[in-house]
């Protein structure tokens, strides 16, 4: 039995995630040229969206709880109690929302994405739909770019709403803090910018995970084996890109443009 050199994995990988790229600058072109299924981007909206809401909303909920047990006990020490629900804002909106809610879609939606285009790869579906002339990228790609790149920051917004009142929970009733100062201290931090960098962050996550997933699907081969490997590798792949691209985005977006919290 021959043993699977490191290097040729690499290799492999590292051809895929420049078809991926590629397949982006596709769909991109595609997009400007209006080439939209309608039906479909509708139906991948509902299976992105209302489908994922609850498992989004239960993570943002004991995120923000978690959060916020970790935080309040050290701000009240030092007197800084009141700035306990801008902080928690702050970092919702900023990071958390954003980043857990990708992770959370990469793997329900992105693995499906991976494991239902490569199903169609290996069982010739998509040879299939060449024979009827018709695009895989506008009929199976495009909808589900849409569909993430409209839902995933919808789905943010949500989770960061719930995971401030996860987090309101938690300040009142455990360390007994105010609820109109938590609710004013939010308010008091947080400025328009602050929540459009969450919305433009769920965008290009979403972007990512559909590319990846779509595209570790139209790559797979070897049967039923080469479905399960494309669709961890797709998961795994995405979760790496959304980590790489929240470090640039936030380098962009804080570094020397975001406002301040001083």
């Amino acid at each position: 039995m021959s043993e699977v050199r490191p290097s040729s994995i690499l290799g492999v990988w590292s051809q895929r995630l420049l078809a991926a790229i590629l397949l982006g600058g596709q769909v991109l072109i595609h997009l400007l040229q209006g080439r939209i299924h309608r039906r479909n981007t509708v139906e991948q909206m509902a299976a992105v969206g209302p489908d994922s809401l609850l498992i989004a909303l239960i993570t943002a909920v004991f995120v923000g709880a978690v959060f916020t047990i970790q935080v309040a006990r050290e701000f009240i020490r030092f007197g800084a109690g009141t700035t306990v629900g801008g902080v928690l804002a702050l970092a919702l909106t900023r990071e958390l929302a954003p980043v857990l809610t990708a992770v959370v879609l990469a793997g329900r939606v992105g693995s499906a994405f991976a494991a239902e285009i490569g199903t169609m790869r290996v069982t010739e579906q998509i040879d299939a739909l060449y024979m009827l002339k018709t695009d895989p990228i506008d009929y199976l790609v495009i909808p589900r770019v849409l569909a993430c790149c409209v839902m995933l920051p919808i789905l943010t917004l949500l989770s960061a709403i719930t995971g401030m009142i996860g987090g309101l929970a938690i300040a009142t009733n455990l360390y007994r803090l105010s609820q109109s100062v938590f609710i004013d201290s939010a308010r008091n931090f947080l400025d328009v910018w602050d929540i459009t960098s969450a919305l433009i962050k769920g965008a290009v996550f979403g972007a990512t995970i559909a590319i990846i997933g779509c595209s570790w699907g139209l790559t797979t081969t070897g049967g039923a084996k080469g479905v399960g490997q494309s669709t961890t590798a797709a998961v795994v792949t995405a979760l790496l890109s959304i980590f790489i691209m929240n470090f640039f985005l936030s380098w962009v977006m804080f570094q020397g443009l975001g406002r301040s919290t001083l």
